[in-house]
């Protein structure tokens, strides 16, 4: 278990686990799970950790199809400047590994921001904390799970 699965069990949503097997070669990590999972890329959302005005961090959840917009993700904070966030930072502050983070279940509750294109699927696809597994939800249950805000963040 991890604790993005822990977390989800706890507060009783549905959900379900999808595991792969990750090729340790392969540093796509969101297109490499769409494609073995046989999904449209717009359905599976990649966790990527932010640094704001080099002061704090934040969470962006995007499709993997999609690049983030920084000026957007900003914007959506109420920040001059978002920038992506140093690896060793992000692991420090999720407890998750690069291509294993989940916006559930880090170790530091951080603001988030779900870019809005997510309302349109009945259930999306998100890391379930390790390379090689994800998990899929309504998108409503993650915003409501991280008290995150829906908005667009993509370029």
């Amino acid at each position: 278990m991890t604790p993005a699965i822990n977390m989800a069990k706890k507060h009783k949503i549905d959900f379900k686990v999808h595991e792969y097997q990750h090729d340790d070669s392969n540093e796509a990590y969101g297109l490499e799970a769409a494609q073995k999972l046989g999904l449209p890329a717009e359905q599976v959302f990649k966790t990527l950790v932010v640094s704001l005005d080099n002061q704090s961090l934040a969470v962006a959840v995007v499709p993997v199809s999609a690049m983030l917009s920084m000026k957007l993700m900003a914007k959506a904070l109420g920040v001059k400047k978002a920038q992506m966030a140093d690896a060793a930072a992000v692991e420090r502050s999720s407890g998750y590994v690069l291509g294993g983070v989940s916006p559930l279940g880090q170790k530091r509750r951080l603001a988030t921001v779900i870019d809005a294109s997510a309302r349109q699927f009945e259930c999306i696809y998100v890391s379930g904390g390790k390379r090689g597994l994800d998990i899929s939800l309504k998108p409503d249950d993650l915003q409501r799970l991280l008290n995150a805000k829906f908005t667009d963040i993509c370029a």
